[in-house]
C-alpha cells in the first residue's frame, strides 16, 4: 500500500479558523546512539503555489540528493527555525524532553512567532500555542514535511563533521544509528564524547569496556 503524500489540508483548515502563521515542526535523530537531536520549524508562505512543494515528503522517503536540493528552496521561501540538543542533555533530560526542547529552540529561532502549530506526533503544550499533533504528520502536512527535511539535513551535516572529529565510528555513513558497523566500532573503541550513554547499547559497551580496564581484585 502506497503512503500518502503531504498536502496543505491541515494548514488550510487552520487558516480557515483564523490562524495566519502556521508552523510545521518535526525532529530528526531521536533513535541514534550518538549525536544531537535536531528539530526544525517551518512557516510556509500564504501563497503556496511553489513548484518545488510537490517534491516535498517525509525526509526518510527522500534521497539525500533530493533533500539537499530542497533545503535551499525551503530556506529561500519560508520562515525556518532550527533547534539542536546535545547528547549530554539527552542523557540528562531523556530523549522525549530533549526532543521537546529542540522543538522549542526551533520555534525561538523562527523570528516570527507562529499562531498555531502542526507537529509530527509530539504534543508540545510547553509552547503555549494551539497545536495539533499528527501521527505521520511528515507524510500528511507539507509544512511538517518541510521541517522534517530541514532537520534531517542539518543533523546529517553535523554527523559528517563529528565523523572527522571522532574517526573510526563511521558517523558520516550511519549518522549515529545502531548499525552493525556502528556497534562493532563501539565494541572496539568504546563510546565517544558524543555518544548517548543512557541508551542501552552504548551503556552496555561502556560497562563492558570499564570492566575490562578495572584492576583485578587481590
Amino acid at each position: 500500500m502506497s503512503r500518502p503524500t503531504p498536502t496543505l489540508a491541515y494548514e488550510d483548515e487552520l487558516r480557515s479558523a483564523g490562524y495566519a502563521r502556521i508552523a510545521g515542526l518535526d525532529e530528526a535523530g531521536r533513535g541514534p546512539l550518538a549525536g544531537p537531536v535536531a528539530a526544525a520549524a517551518v512557516i510556509l508562505p500564504a501563497d503556496t503555489s511553489l513548484p518545488w512543494l510537490a517534491r516535498v515528503n517525509d525526509s526518510k522517503l527522500l534521497s539525500a540528493k533530493v533533500r539537499e536540493e530542497l533545503v535551499p528552496l525551503i530556506l529561500a521561501q519560508a520562515a525556518v527555525g532550527l533547534g539542536m540538543v546535545s547528547s549530554a542533555t539527552i542523557d540528562e533530560a531523556g530523549i522525549v524532553q530533549a526532543t521537546k526542547l529542540a522543538m522549542l529552540r526551533a520555534l525561538d529561532a523562527l523570528g516570527a512567532l507562529p499562531q498555531a502549530l502542526l507537529i509530527d506526533a509530539v504534543p508540545l503544550r510547553e509552547a503555549g500555542l494551539p497545536y495539533r499533533a499528527i501521527v505521520h504528520g511528515d507524510s500528511l502536512s507539507s509544512s511538517v514535511a518541510c521541517a522534517s527535511i530541514v532537520a534531517k539535513v542539518a543533523r546529517d551535516r553535523i554527523m559528517v563533521e563529528l565523523d572527522s572529529r571522532y574517526p573510526g565510528y563511521g558517523f558520516a555513513r550511519h549518522k549515529g544509528y545502531g548499525t552493525p558497523e556502528h556497534l562493532a566500532a563501539l565494541a572496539r573503541l568504546g563510546p565517544s564524547p558524543v555518544h548517548r550513554r543512557t541508551f542501552a547499547p552504548v551503556r552496555r559497551y561502556a560497562e563492558a569496556r570499564s570492566s575490562r580496564s578495572a584492576p583485578a581484585k587481590p
